[in-house]
């Protein structure tokens, strides 16, 4: 067993463990998700090409270039009747990385958890591993999606309506009561999706199905601090994101590569988040059976201690 794991970590140690785990193991984690992700960026490109897209440049007219930049997001984004086989070709690419992308997720997960038992592995019996999970993972995942609309959609819905009400009496305090409302609906169903988040990690590699109330029981008294991860891993991917799509954007407008070039980012981001995610479960694993045995320590005990 590795020493790492043994340890509950505190909020930096998870951190740092994750960026030690990217960095040390990185070739065969990228690997995984080239092969499974590659080939679906690689048909998205050939779709884009298809429909008219220029590979190294997608600029429209105008007199500066942040003109040019949004007239060619104009002129591509625009929908005609000869573009329909381009917009069925994204929305198949789409629902592809939708599936597979679960799928790399989870052979991330199994390669951190042979990490953390010393055993060997390879990429290929790795995703053999996630693949004979998927049917449990699919169904589990769209559970959850189905919740977390379910938990946004009402919630936005209920603002509109007493927002609107309320802005009859009074339009400040319309928009006074639709503000707090939406921290308090936003800060309670990020505390619910965090505490039901880790049904993934259950489902891979606990083989519990569909993972939402062994989620539950782990992140207990953790909540917080795992949603903290959360937002913390979401800033450094949205920073290093937005930091490359800046760089390029100017240059090559709405083009192929440039759409080539975020996917590869997208690669080493959901990489990352991946690996921290593993090791956010993992954590939360270990935390939850010491307590486990700590208690049936403890009821073992307490009738030694009533016979005496």
């Amino acid at each position: 067993m590795d020493a790492k794991f043994i340890k509950p970590k505190r909020f930096g140690e998870i951190l740092d463990h994750t960026f030690s785990l990217t960095k040390s193991h990185f070739k065969d984690f990228f690997m995984i998700f080239l092969i499974l992700m590659g080939p679906v960026y690689l048909l998205e490109a050939i779709v884009q090409l298809a429909s008219g897209m220029n590979f190294f440049r997608q600029m429209g007219s105008g007199g500066s270039w942040y003109e040019k930049l949004l007239s060619g997001y104009q002129n591509t984004g625009s929908f005609d009747a000869g573009n329909i086989s381009a917009d069925i070709g994204l929305v198949v690419t789409g629902l592809l990385g939708f599936i597979l992308y679960p799928v790399a997720e989870a052979a991330i997960l199994f390669a951190v958890d042979h990490i953390r038992k010393n055993e060997e592995y390879t990429v290929r019996s790795l995703i053999k591993q996630a693949f004979s999970r998927f049917w449990p993972m699919l169904g589990s995942t769209l559970l959850f999606a189905l919740i977390a609309i379910g938990m946004i959609v009402i919630p936005i819905l209920a603002i509109a309506f007493s927002g609107g009400i309320a802005s009859v009496i009074n339009p400040i305090f319309g928009i006074v009561l639709a503000i707090i409302l939406f921290f308090g609906f936003a800060i309670g169903i990020g505390l619910l999706l965090t505490k039901w988040s880790f049904y993934f990690g259950s489902v891979v590699l606990d083989k519990n199905s569909p993972g939402l109330t062994r989620s539950w029981r782990l992140t207990k008294k953790r909540t917080w601090k795992m949603m903290g991860m959360f937002i913390v891993f979401y800033l450094i991917i949205s920073i290093f994101s937005f930091g490359v799509q800046t760089s390029f954007l100017p240059v090559l407008g709405n083009s192929v590569l440039l759409s080539i070039i975020s996917n590869i980012v997208s690669l080493f981001t959901t990489l990352f988040f991946s690996v921290g995610y593993g090791v956010m479960y993992l954590d939360l694993k270990t935390r939850h059976d010491a307590d486990d045995l700590k208690a049936m320590i403890e009821d073992y005990e307490t009738p030694t201690l009533i016979n005496e």
